[in-house]
């Protein structure tokens, strides 16, 4: 079995995979990925100058980690720290100012914002920049649209991974992956599934050896417990993934089928297609990023989340290296990845100092 930290890994390099295979065809109908790539549609990366570039997915889940460790960090060093929302809305806020041409801050709390590579201008949706930009934030209460895409999905996975059991209960942790989804997105369709998303991330390292079938019907049965009585979309949720799962064990159906079955565009229907992906092909991660991303739905959407579960169920270790290397961020997300898996290491009154850590989380790598 793959150590634990190769399976923070795993999770943030799976996810830039699945995120920069799909984003060439994300725009495309099957038909026209088939008339662009041939029968069987894309079959790996589309290059742009020998890179694979990563997209809005990426780059917000990777700022939703720096985030959560800026706050740990605030935490364990101070004693006092606002809630955990409050530190991904800013990282958010951070992003979206990589995101424009003009205005960057001069103090920046992100070291991710001085990484080129994951501040490229690749925005899936550019009204998030809208909505991140107000001076309201949205809220599961009060929230300022109604977006129910899957573009704010994957801060759910920072979220995810983050989770630890002296920090937050499951409840607050799903709540937590909602709430940062909300930021951008504020239909229930949207923010539920970023509740489904966090705990599927979180089962996964709690319980690494699980079924994945197990681990997603549970996923969705909690968060309709949890929000069943404020939001019908629960139950919509829940019986989309009961759908993806039935769609798994049906011996003779064909996949490029089944997911246009699944249509993968609002944000419910992008988990129900990552579901039935990672079921029919999680000993294969290579036949899962063609799967994932052949349809014509949100193609970088289903990757991220397919890459991200699979790569976490996995481990760094069983991503085929043609992936990896022409994925430039990889280097960058690697130490993302190993930071979370440490956890900030000084603590108040404590004589250890980390000067690499205070420079990217207490400075802002300034």
């Amino acid at each position: 079995m793959a150590s634990r930290q190769s399976l923070y890994r795993g999770c943030l390099l799976g996810m830039a995979v699945g995120d920069a295979m799909g984003y060439t065809v994300d725009n495309k109908s099957w038909q026209e990925i088939r008339e662009d790539y041939g029968p069987n549609g894309l079959l790996g990366y589309d290059l742009v100058n020998g890179y694979a570039d990563v997209t809005s997915y990426t780059q917000l889940a990777a700022f939703t980690c720096n985030g959560l460790l800026f706050g740990m960090t605030r935490g364990q060093l101070t004693g006092k720290m606002a809630p955990y929302i409050k530190y991904i809305e800013l990282s958010s806020r951070e992003w979206t100012a990589s995101q424009r041409s003009w205005g960057r801050p001069s103090r920046c709390y992100c070291w991710l914002l001085r990484r080129p590579e994951l501040c490229r201008r690749h925005c899936m949706d550019t009204r998030m920049l809208d909505t991140l930009s107000r001076e309201v934030s949205s809220t599961l209460e009060s929230p300022v649209n109604s977006y129910s895409d899957p573009a704010g999905l994957t801060p759910a996975i920072g979220v995810g991974l983050f989770f630890h059991k002296d920090r937050m209960d499951w409840r607050e942790m799903a709540r937590l992956g909602a709430e940062a989804v909300a930021l951008t997105h504020g239909s229930p369709t949207a923010f539920l599934s970023g509740a489904m998303l966090t705990h599927v991330i979180s089962l996964l390292l709690r319980r690494p050896g699980a079924p994945l079938k197990k681990i997603f019907l549970a996923s969705a049965e909690a968060v309709k417990e949890q929000f069943g009585h404020q939001y019908s979309q629960a139950f919509d949720l829940a019986t989309l993934v009961r759908h993806a799962v039935t769609y798994a064990e049906a011996p003779d159906a064909r996949p490029a089928a089944v997911m246009e079955q699944l249509k993968c565009e609002n944000a419910a229907q992008v988990m129900a297609g990552a579901v039935y992906t990672c079921l029919v092909c999680q000993d294969d991660f290579d036949r899962a990023m063609i799967v994932s991303v052949n349809h014509s739905g949100r193609s970088a959407a289903v990757g991220a989340i397919v890459g991200a579960v699979l790569g976490l169920r996995m481990g760094e270790e069983a991503l085929p290296e043609f992936y990896i290397e022409c994925l430039e961020p990889a280097e960058t997300l690697r130490e993302l990845a190993d930071d979370l898996y440490t956890g900030c290491p000084m603590e108040q009154g404590n004589k250890l100092f980390d000067l690499d850590w205070d420079y990217k989380y207490n400075h802002g790598g300034q």
